[in-house]
């Protein structure tokens, strides 16, 4: 019987991205930092397969220092970033992103979506801004309420799943409060939710439900994550995610 952390990245296992994103969000944040080195360094924590570092790559002339604590995504990402012929310029690094033995002042730009609040919010601005160059640049995107009056069973899931989400002023305060200056923010579209996430996730729970019938502890994964879903469906003007960008000040 597998234990569910082994259910929980089954789940996820094929799927282009691990969290909401798209190649056009990851365009206009990076445009919002100028000016920026030629070769910036470029440190991405919870990369996941990549699908961002690989963008960044080819927006930039930089190297990347690609940051996930679950090695099969890495190797994932490493045998990519071979085919295309830049292995040189993307380094993989299994790591807590809470706990990274990295030398300060060493990164251009810090780049994490959808995995800063693992960490969580603040602490991941506070903590992570050691390893930036004097005035170097953050690009994060996190969780945000976009309306009050949130439906009881949406607030009461998010409650659970994750109390530090708070609205998109309340977290640009920290942005200042921590010392940065703003950039520029933005929610991300709907459709990057679903194109590459929820879409190809929502095929996962079909065949695992199949898979672990019977199975009630597994089952409970996935029903979690299609609830999960089904709220996204329903209720998605209440929420995003938003890309905040920053600088060190």
């Amino acid at each position: 019987m597998p234990v569910l952390s082994e259910v929980f990245y089954e789940l996820f296992t094929g799927l282009p991205r691990q969290g909401p994103g798209d190649s056009g969000s990851t365009v206009k944040a990076l445009s919002l930092i100028t000016p920026r080195p030629t070769a910036p360094r470029i440190l991405d924590i919870g990369c996941g397969s990549g699908a961002q570092t690989f963008d960044l790559a080819r927006l930039t002339d930089g190297t990347i220092v690609a940051v996930d604590n679950y090695q099969p995504v890495l190797e994932t990402l490493r045998q990519r970033a071979a085919v295309l012929g830049i292995s040189q310029r993307i380094t993989p690094m299994n790591a807590d992103m809470g706990d990274m033995q990295l030398p300060s002042h060493q990164f251009d730009i810090i780049w994490s979506e959808g995995a800063i609040f693992v960490v969580g919010f603040d602490r991941g601005l506070r903590e992570w801004k050691r390893l930036l160059k004097p005035g170097g640049y953050m690009a994060v995107t996190e969780a945000a309420w976009l309306k009050p009056d949130q439906p009881a069973d949406l607030f009461e899931f998010w409650n659970r799943e994750y109390p530090a989400i708070r609205s998109v002023g309340q977290n640009l305060k920290a942005i200042e409060e921590e010392g940065y200056s703003i950039e520029g923010h933005f929610t991300l579209p709907d459709s990057s939710w679903w194109d590459g996430y929820y879409t190809p996730l929502e095929a996962n729970v079909q065949t695992m439900r199949l898979k672990y019938a019977g199975n009630e502890d597994a089952l409970s994964v996935v029903e979690a994550t299609q609830l999960e879903i089904d709220l996204h469906r329903k209720y998605s003007a209440y929420y995003g995610y938003v890309f905040f960008v920053m600088r060190a000040l």
